[in-house]
């Protein structure tokens, strides 16, 4: 299954009083591996952005002008997303102002969008693996020792890559090599690995013992039942 990582930026917190989403964010990841197929779109909201909102995500009035309203959007975007798994941070904030977009659409041939999606969210399963702790975007990056320095203003797009590298550690780790790494990059290191070890004496292979074997999983059992997710490693 397509899994997407996915945020929004909107002009407040409440999508019933009014409140419009003015970016959408999201990245595409297949095989726990980053496809680079992201979606990025600012949003004009048809309303003014308060002052202490720009102050958040820095995205201003004068920005948004001339940018598309969602109703000329909602096509690409439900298509982009259709048939994904979508990974979230609180994600009752997000989906309930796609499905007030929506639902104000005059035409609204697509519905909600958990008619088209399923939903993960990661403060839900962060809450469960961190109970009694702070479980922000932010608080999970230095917990799990994810880099956000880059972070000084809320932004969609950053904030779902972001998001991408804390998923894969609260699910099992190992981001560089899935996020970084091109399949050249790998190539020319197998190359180096091979003359390197050609120039070498054998070295010594150390088993895991019965004990370490029984232990490895054991550990991976209990990242199973916090995450509630099968672990096939």
């Amino acid at each position: 299954m397509r899994q997407i990582i996915l945020d929004t930026e909107t002009t407040g917190i409440d999508p019933l009083s009014g409140d419009k989403i003015v970016e959408i964010g999201a990245v595409e990841m297949i095989k726990r591996k980053l496809t680079h197929n992201n979606y990025h779109q600012y949003i004009q909201p048809e309303r003014e952005v308060p002052q202490e909102v720009i102050e958040v995500h820095g995205i201003t009035n004068e920005f948004l002008v001339g940018k598309p309203t969602f109703r000329e959007v909602v096509d690409d975007f439900m298509e982009y997303v259709s048939g994904a798994e979508l990974i979230i941070h609180n994600a009752p904030f997000d989906v309930g102002f796609i499905n007030q977009e929506l639902s104000l659409l005059k035409k609204n041939r697509w519905g909600k969008l958990e008619d088209h999606c399923t939903i993960t969210d990661t403060l839900k399963m962060a809450r469960k693996m961190y109970p009694g702790q702070r479980n922000s975007l932010d608080a999970l990056c230095k917990r799990l020792y994810v880099d956000n320095s880059n972070r000084t203003l809320h932004g969609a797009l950053l904030d779902s890559e972001i998001l991408a590298d804390v998923y894969l550690m609260m699910t099992g780790g190992q981001t560089k090599l899935s996020l970084a790494a091109s399949e050249a990059e790998f190539s020319d290191a197998s190359r180096a690995a091979a003359k390197i070890s050609r120039d070498r004496l054998p070295l010594k292979v150390l088993f895991a013992s019965d004990e370490e074997l029984e232990r490895h999983q054991t550990k991976l059992a209990e990242i199973s039942k916090r995450s509630d997710l099968e672990l096939n490693w």
